[in-house]
């Protein structure tokens, strides 16, 4: 379900990094080589981008194919970015349509995307709903499973989490409450790149001063990673390093999570 792509590095055209590729993320919306579940990603798209000296992102999001849009490729011809999050969508059984659902999703600084799944959604939001503040399942930008689970990584960056621990705790709270599926997730705040590899697959590739992180390769060049099942990515310019999702670091790091119901959220843990 969905491919997505973040980059950091020099100031590029969002064309040179979505579209020129030959399997870049504009080929993969029809003709994905890697992708395991799901053939098409034709129920919408999005790119966030961050403007020189402003925090907080741009977004372009339509709920249509993205060789659909006529505008898009002029606008991505024209804007350049030195970061940037994408992705094509493959909407899980039972949630919205509309631009709203389509990711990535923000927040501040943050932006988000998830490719895979919550199984049972939606009956499986109700089980989850006492992990988040009251009412905040109302709250969501759209009914879908991918926003529920960005409220969920989102609360752990408000605690004081930082982005590859805010993930890592995330699935690991998600597998021990005993939720299923596929948790692919990807946070960039402009400075950072941090991903899971659970349940589908990641690849990452960093040279010339700029590191992609990719459900899959864009090109047969060589340079690409493949990360392993059951790990977390912090990718920066200048390193990538990739972690087991469970290592003591992450496990030290959630006890911020572990808060009570006087601050109005209680942790999955």
């Amino acid at each position: 379900m969905c491919r997505h792509l973040a980059y950091l590095g020099p100031p590029a055209s969002l064309r040179s990094v979505l579209i020129d590729p030959p399997h870049g993320l504009y080929r993969q919306a029809w003709a994905p080589r890697r992708q395991r579940h799901g053939t098409v990603n034709a129920d919408g798209f999005g790119v966030g981008w961050y403007a020189p000296g402003d925090p907080d992102p741009a977004r372009y999001r339509r709920a249509v194919p993205i060789w659909g849009d006529e505008s898009f490729a002029d606008v991505a011809r024209v804007t350049s970015a030195g970061a940037l999050l994408a992705a094509v969508r493959c909407a899980t059984a039972g949630t919205d349509p509309g631009i709203a659902a389509v990711a990535p999703y923000a927040s501040g600084s943050w932006l988000f995307s998830h490719n895979g799944v919550l199984d049972g959604w939606p009956a499986a939001a109700a089980g989850l709903a006492g992990t988040l503040p009251a009412g905040a399942l109302l709250g969501l930008e759209a009914r879908v499973d991918s926003a529920l689970l960005w409220a969920l990584v989102r609360q752990r960056l408000e605690l004081g989490l930082g982005a590859a621990d805010a993930l890592a705790d995330t699935v690991t709270g998600l597998r021990a409450a005993g939720a299923g599926g596929r948790f692919n997730f990807l946070l960039t705040d402009g400075r950072v790149i941090a991903a899971t590899a659970a349940g589908d697959t990641l690849f990452y590739r960093r040279r010339d001063d700029a590191v992609v992180v990719a459900s899959e390769p864009g090109d047969n060049d060589p340079g690409w990673a493949e990360v392993p099942d059951d790990s977390v990515v912090t990718a920066t310019t200048g390193q990538v390093t990739v972690t087991p999702l469970t290592p003591a670091g992450v496990s030290a790091a959630a006890d911020v999570a572990d808060q009570n119901t006087d601050n109005g959220r209680i942790s999955l843990r």
